[in-house]
């Protein structure tokens, strides 16, 4: 017999409280147990991989074993040479800190581009994957080795360095628990009244809600438990921080002589509770995720190539997970809970610090403290073509070479705005890659088709990054009356061009100008390059074929003599000149070649130059980012010097010089030695003809070779090592080279008005 106990319905409510506490606590334990053995397996995978590693080294992995350094890992290589900067303590403090931002920028874009690849090729087949040149599992974890030791150091630079700098200048960063109360108050209106529209606050319930993560944007992940139920089990939320509407860098009421900062997520992070007022916080931590930014469009040949190319931008912030950075401090419990949330594996997840998007330090405030930058270095004007009247009859007299940001733009707008009111000229050709967002050149070729110029400009859409504002200017450009050619399917055109058609007297003469850098006034202050003004018909005609081709897309009939063009004879003359070179070192001869580049990553090249170094070719490189190349392996490249240099400016000529039995062939390039840029773009390698200009250069790459302050040895150690070439006089190249056009031109100001000889 059973008797029936009535309990009351309070008691009755606990007991149903407390049992459902308890099953929220069990399965609470189960999910941990679950998290323990998915990291416990995680960490045997790891491990394997280790192992894997020390057998198989991906500096080696390629299909030329030990000769060749695989193209990321060499590129992560040259991108802690930009951190370098940010830690040496000879640069100025707000320098240090814009080399902390192109740091983060350039990895940025590196993983949305070439990790979101190898994050593809992880997908394949085993038969596609045994096709590979190196393992993509394998090359993927060496990439977050790197990466994270990287972001260790990064964040070591700005706590243990930066910040005690800026302090010593009354700079204070400041965080939530570092606030008076006048600067808490400061704070919340602060968030109240600016940040609380963009503020997106979403709870997290496992198997529910899968929030979609906008490309690149900043969120506060948090740890929680509700008030009302506080042994219940740990909650999770996310909140969007809205560095896209507002200043990362916060400014707060500071006594006199003092500027104290608040960072945008540490008013976030001091805001969470109002977002969540049932809740006890518990931690925050920041997290973003980027997305493969890469076009997929599966066939260029068919269809509307421009609309194609729209869809696909409509499409890149919906892309595929390529790196998922989270706060080092974050509980594992939490990362596993928002990895599986976002349906995320292990090679997407790369920790960090506290802080992320730190390519937002290029708009740290500098509180008008302008001695904490590199002292200023004007452009020098370029007075041949700055104080003359008759523009294009300086041009028709002699080449003229400038060298930016060392000297003014100046030049090269006047070539496109003189158009507009010289009656003389009936045609302008331009190629465009990528522009200014206020360009004067542009607005130039509005002009001038507005005054009756036959204006044909070719804009390449594809530039990646660039494409929709090129779209747009394209459409303006229609508007104004331009004859506009967009990309063709299967290349890219990358060449720097552009012509100028005047009538003089009976006759038509042609102008041009080639360049190894794009037609952009901004990046014209930064970038280094070359540009050359010139009448020379040898230069000339073969100027006007290419662009016939790109607005024909019909191969020359002529082959190009003087111009090497990319899908042409770019590849086979460069080949052409290396084994010249060969032969002169086999017959005892002199035999050097001189290289300046961005990049040099096309095997074949490669061979041609160990070829080259085993025949007794002296070979001296300056290689900005990528170097697959590696010199001084015995037997192999032993004569082959290379550097790096990385300082206030970016080295973005490219320069090709041959010795050629002493007639010194020399080009300048808008190509890299890349397979992309051999065999899929329209490049040009001009040659220079006037034996000043050739002087110039030749002093140019001299200065950058004698470089013992910002040079580093590129090596098969990846040490990234100043090199230091026995000379007890520093030699900083990019002011010396600044200094040796400033004195040029004082010498050719003082001497004599006498005509100047034109090389042949």
């Amino acid at each position: 017999m059973f008797s029936v106990i009535r309990c009351p319905l309070s008691v009755v409510g606990s007991l149903s409280l407390s049992a459902k506490l308890n099953r929220e606590q069990r399965t609470e334990n189960r999910e941990q147990r679950t998290e323990n053995r998915e990291q416990r397996t995680e960490n045997r995978e790891q491990r394997t991989e280790n192992r894997q590693r020390r057998t198989e080294n991906p500096r080696r992995m390629t299909s030329n074993s030990s000769l060749l350094i695989h193209r990321d890992i060499s590129w992560l290589s040259f991108n802690y040479r930009v951190l370098q900067e940010a830690k040496d303590p000879a640069v100025p403090l707000f320098e240090r800190i814009k080399f902390l931002a192109i740091y983060s920028s350039n990895l940025d874009e590196f993983f949305k581009v070439r990790m979101a690849n190898h994050r593809n090729l992880l997908r394949v087949g085993k038969k596609t994957k045994r096709e590979l040149d190196i393992s993509p599992k394998l090359i993927v974890r060496e990439i977050q080795l790197i990466v994270n030791k990287q972001q260790e150091e990064f964040g070591k630079i700005f706590e243990k360095q930066i910040i005690p700098e800026l302090k010593k200048h009354n700079i204070h960063i400041l965080r939530r628990l570092d606030l008076n109360e006048e600067q808490r108050q400061y704070v919340e209106n602060y968030f109240k009244e600016h940040m609380l529209p963009y503020v997106q606050p979403v709870l997290l319930v496992k198997n529910k809600i899968r929030p979609f993560l906008n490309n690149g944007a900043l969120y506060l992940s948090i740890l929680m438990k509700a008030k009302d139920t506080p042994t219940g089990p740990r909650e999770y939320a996310i909140v969007k921080i809205p560095s896209d509407h507002l200043p990362r860098f916060i400014a707060l009421p500071s006594p006199p002589n003092r500027h104290d900062i608040i960072i945008l997520d540490d008013i976030v992070r001091h805001s969470v509770s109002w977002m969540f007022p049932g809740y006890h916080i518990i931690d925050t931590f920041s997290i973003k995720l980027t997305r493969d930014a890469e076009l997929y469009i599966d066939d260029e040949f068919s269809g509307d190539l421009i609309q194609k190319i729209k869809e696909s931008l409509s499409r890149r912030h919906v892309g595929p997970a390529s790196r998922f950075v989270y706060d080092r401090d974050m509980p594992v419990q939490l990362l596993a809970f928002l990895k599986d949330s976002f349906g995320l594996d292990k090679f997407d997840i790369l920790r960090e610090g506290r802080y992320h998007n730190n390519f937002d330090f290029f708009r740290f405030p500098d509180f008008g403290m302008h001695h904490l930058k590199n002292p200023p270095m004007p452009p020098l004007p370029y007075a041949p073509l700055e104080e003359v009247t008759d523009f294009f009859g300086a041009i028709r007299k002699s080449d003229h070479l400038i060298h930016v940001p060392y000297q003014s733009y100046e030049p090269v707008v006047r070539f496109f705005e003189e158009t507009v009111r010289d009656p003389k000229v009936t045609h302008i050709k331009i190629v465009l890659y990528r522009a200014a967002r206020k360009s004067r050149i542009i607005q130039a070729l509005m002009d001038a088709a507005k005054a009756g110029k036959q204006v044909s400009v070719f804009i390449e859409v594809k530039a990646r990054f660039d494409e929709e504002a090129n779209l747009e200017w394209g459409e303006k450009l229609e508007r104004a009356g331009v004859s506009v050619h967009y990309s063709f399917p299967g290349v890219k055109v990358h060449a720097k061009l552009a012509l100028v058609r005047r009538v003089e007297g009976r006759q038509a003469r042609i102008y041009t100008y080639l360049s190894t850098g794009n037609f952009h006034e901004d990046t014209a202050r930064v970038y280094s390059d070359f540009g050359l003004f010139t009448a020379d018909p040898r230069l000339v005609n073969e100027v006007v074929r290419v662009f016939s081709y790109l607005e024909t897309v019909q191969p020359p009939v002529q082959p190009f003599q003087h111009l090497l063009v990319g899908q042409f004879n770019l590849r086979s003359e460069l080949e052409r000149l290396i084994d010249f070179e060969i032969t002169q070192a086999q017959a005892g001869r002199k035999a050097e070649i001189i290289l300046k580049v961005n990049s040099l990553q096309d095997e074949q090249l490669i061979d041609k130059l160990y070829a080259a170094s085993k025949a007794g070719v002296h070979i001296k490189m300056v290689v900005r980012g990528i170097c697959c190349l590696i010199p001084g392996l015995k037997n192999v490249s032993e004569r082959i010097h290379a550097v790096s240099i990385v300082d206030r400016y970016l080295e973005h000529a490219r320069i090709f010089i041959f010795h050629h039995g002493g007639e010194d062939k020399i080009y300048l390039s808008s190509a890299d030695w890349m397979v992309r840029n051999l065999n899929y773009r329209v490049e040009t390698a001009f040659p220079i003809y006037d034996k000043r200009i050739k002087q110039e250069i030749l002093d140019f790459m001299q200065i950058q070779l004698s470089d013992n302050v910002k040079a580093r040895l590129l090596d098969k150690t990846l040490n990234n090592s100043y090199y230091k070439n026995g000379g007890d006089l520093p030699i900083r190249s990019q002011l010396e080279t600044y200094f040796y056009i400033k004195r040029k031109n004082e010498l050719e100001a003082a001497a004599p008005a006498l005509p100047k000889p034109k090389g042949s």
